[in-house]
């Protein structure tokens, strides 16, 4: 959500950003809608201060014919704010849901796209190659061979992409999480195990709604079923949701506060069990590990002043850690920058890390890093007092420091042996003790 100022001022420009990020949004519908909304709220103030006014005329009428007139001038003005406040609601209504929809113009260097073909690599650390030197399994086939994966049992229990981790398989997935934790402390990211279980104001906010409001046919997120109830023993009103990261717990922990600038730029990182419906996936990826519904990792944010600068210098502080642990783990990857297309509403820039996937024959997303500038603190209500005391809305930034299905595929498939063993990454030896599995 951007302020209608900023709206109206760089409307060309946003009208470019609404193009390239292939969204729907008519902005001069949007623009007029406002007109008329502000309209519409400075002749109800009038009519609110003529109605004060004949208040005091009846008040202070000298006789009965001008007290009648002053209240037949009432009725009218009453009428009239019956009519205006209902349509000035139904306007308000319609302009937020507008409102929601406007992007984040996109950095000067994200390049003008459709889709995912037009992202660009600007990194790359190994090469997309197998090295054993005979054909690689897929971790489908490695999983099943070494009783660590068991997908079968895992559909009978939890439905359509649930799976079971066992024996080292569970082990691997554990001490991934664990490096990245200590890697996320040693960086200066402290580490919180936040709420998975959120209202919904954390996930509109962070920008996980495409609309104002969850929609069960567009929004990959699980609603949970059953209510609860608040301490009073009142059944709770609230809407519960299961979170798909832990960005949108972290970021709604400072919602309706203001933050000293001192404090800034605040750094965290969460652990969490992260749930997708994966909606708009269907028909993709329905075998394995690659795609599915509840996995565990560890997420990093950040919140910053409002300088882009900053921003930007720290995405590439947090991706550069990302990338430092894929080379400590041993798995080629490549970095890239997402195109206009493929860059979510909100998103000022997003970089990708992919590894590479050699018994599936891919590159893998393993995560994203990506600058909201001001869209989601004002979705929130972050703001930070700086020295002058002016309140401003703050930066807010993401990473994945590391999830845990595709790396624990990418180790299987690169760490395979001919003799149907992995080998353990040398960095997760010390959570496993041991050197190889099988």
């Amino acid at each position: 959500m951007l302020d209608i100022k900023f709206i109206r001022e760089n409307e060309k420009e946003l009208k470019k950003a609404i193009k390239n990020k292939n969204l729907s949004l008519d902005l001069d519908a949007l623009i007029s809608l406002d007109k008329e909304r502000v309209e519409h709220i400075q002749k109800i103030e009038e009519l609110k201060a003529l109605k004060n006014n004949l208040n005091n005329r009846v008040s202070a009428a000298k006789d009965d014919e001008e007290r009648k007139k002053a209240i037949e001038e009432g009725k009218t003005i009453k009428e009239r704010l019956s009519e205006l406040e209902p349509e000035l609601n139904a306007i308000n209504e319609k302009f937020e849901e507008m409102m929601v929809q406007v992007p984040t113009i996109p950095s000067a260097d994200t390049p003008i796209g459709k889709s995912e073909e037009d992202n660009v690599e600007i990194a790359r650390w190994g090469e997309p190659e197998f090295k054993g030197g005979f054909k690689p399994k897929d971790h489908i086939e490695i999983g099943k061979a070494l009783d660590i994966i068991d997908f079968e049992r895992g559909a009978k229990v939890a439905g359509f992409r649930g799976y079971y981790l066992k024996g080292d398989g569970a082990a691997i997935v554990l001490a991934l999480m664990m490096y990245a934790a200590e890697k996320m402390i040693k960086k200066g990211y402290p580490l919180t195990i936040p709420p998975t279980l959120v209202k919904e104001f954390a996930l509109f906010g962070s920008g996980y709604f495409k609309g104002r409001e969850y929609d069960p046919e567009t929004d990959e997120i699980y609603l949970v079923g059953s209510g609860d109830r608040e301490a009073t023993g009142e059944k709770s009103r609230d809407k519960k949701f299961l979170v798909g990261t832990a960005e949108p717990s972290l970021l709604a922990y400072y919602s309706d506060e203001v933050i000293d600038e001192e404090k800034l730029p605040i750094k965290a990182s969460g652990f969490s069990q992260c749930y997708r419906s994966e909606i708009g996936s269907y028909g993709k990826d329905v075998k394995g590990l690659y795609r599915v519904h509840e996995f565990m990792k560890v997420e990093q944010v950040v919140i910053c002043r409002d300088d882009k600068k900053e921003a930007e210098m720290l995405q590439e502080e947090m991706i550069a850690i990302s990338k430092e642990m894929h080379e400590e783990l041993g798995l080629p990857y490549r970095q890239v920058i997402i195109c206009t297309g493929e860059l979510g509403p909100g998103k000022y820039r997003q970089y990708d890390l992919e590894v590479w996937l050699p018994g599936m024959n891919r590159w893998a997303e393993t995560g994203s890093a990506s600058i909201f500038l001001d869209w989601q603190s004002r979705r929130l209500n972050v703001k930070y007092a700086d020295k002058s005391g002016k309140k401003k809305f703050v930066y807010m930034l993401n990473n994945t420091a590391l999830p845990s299905p595709r790396p624990l595929i990418a180790i299987l498939e690169n760490y395979q042996t001919e003799d149907g063993k992995v080998r353990v990454p040398e960095v997760l030896k010390k959570y496993l003790g041991k050197d190889i599995i099988g």
